[in-house]
């Protein structure tokens, strides 16, 4: 605080506010569902894709699968990264996310009900600035969620799913980093949740100095008021599809 007044960060949000988060429906022609996200300068093309079919572990099972992709465009960085398909083969960072988000977006559906589907999302990052996991988490859920609801499934939706990061920067506990704040973290924290209140998944480390239990409380309290203006946000854009 400087006198009365919160100390400002670099793009002029309080450490408790969420950068300006955005959704654009139906961006793909031929997509059964999709959006691109905008949390701040971070930008997420996610689509959602309804097969009928299932990995072969399931055939037969009556039940559906829900799994993501990820990946980074070559110019979503401040220098070129080259194409993972050039390489021939997932880094291990890309594999990480993607599976994140797969585990992510399943505790949204009810496999059981869905049939032998699979829905798959695509997230793909346009431009990246902190918490690209995070946002192909909440765009992807939406995009999930929008093409359940044109199909008539959305009945099989049992929760909405966001993610958020939290994090301590210079001692300061501070809500949705950008990349500025999260390259220099003491503490970083990415969580995602649920809107009945539970956590699908909470990845914390230390970069610097070790937290205790009274810090990592906080950076959860925060973390819960960051998820559920997340699924407000949702629900407002949701609410605008048609089936």
């Amino acid at each position: 605080m400087i006198g009365n007044h919160p100390q400002l960060r670099a793009d002029g949000r309080v450490a408790t506010q969420l950068r300006a988060v955005r959704f654009e429906l139906g961006v793909q022609k031929w997509a059964e569902g999709s959006c691109i996200v905008h949390f701040g300068d971070t930008r997420v093309l996610c689509a959602a894709t309804i097969a009928d079919r299932v990995p072969p572990h399931l055939r037969g099972k009556g039940t559906g699968w829900v799994t993501a992709e990820y990946s980074m465009l070559p110019r979503a960085t401040a220098e070129r990264t080259d194409r993972e398909s050039v390489k021939g083969k997932l880094g291990g960072r890309t594999h990480e996310i993607q599976r994140l988000i797969g585990r992510s977006l399943r505790d949204a559906v009810d496999l059981s009900r869905i049939g032998e589907r699979t829905i798959t999302v695509d997230c793909d990052v346009l431009q990246a600035d902190g918490g690209t996991r995070t946002a192909s988490i909440t765009g992807g859920y939406v995009a999930l969620a929008a093409a359940m609801i044109a199909h008539g499934m959305d009945r099989h939706l049992v929760a909405k799913v966001a993610a958020i990061s939290v994090g301590l920067v210079a001692g300061e506990t501070l809500l949705d980093l950008d990349y500025s704040e999260d390259s220099r973290a003491d503490v970083d924290f990415n969580v995602v949740g649920t809107d009945a209140g539970t956590f699908v998944e909470v990845q914390g480390t230390a970069e610097g100095r070790p937290f205790d239990r009274a810090a990592m409380d906080g950076l959860m309290d925060l973390a819960t008021s960051g998820l559920e203006q997340l699924f407000a946000a949702q629900t407002e854009i949701l609410a605008t599809v048609r089936r």
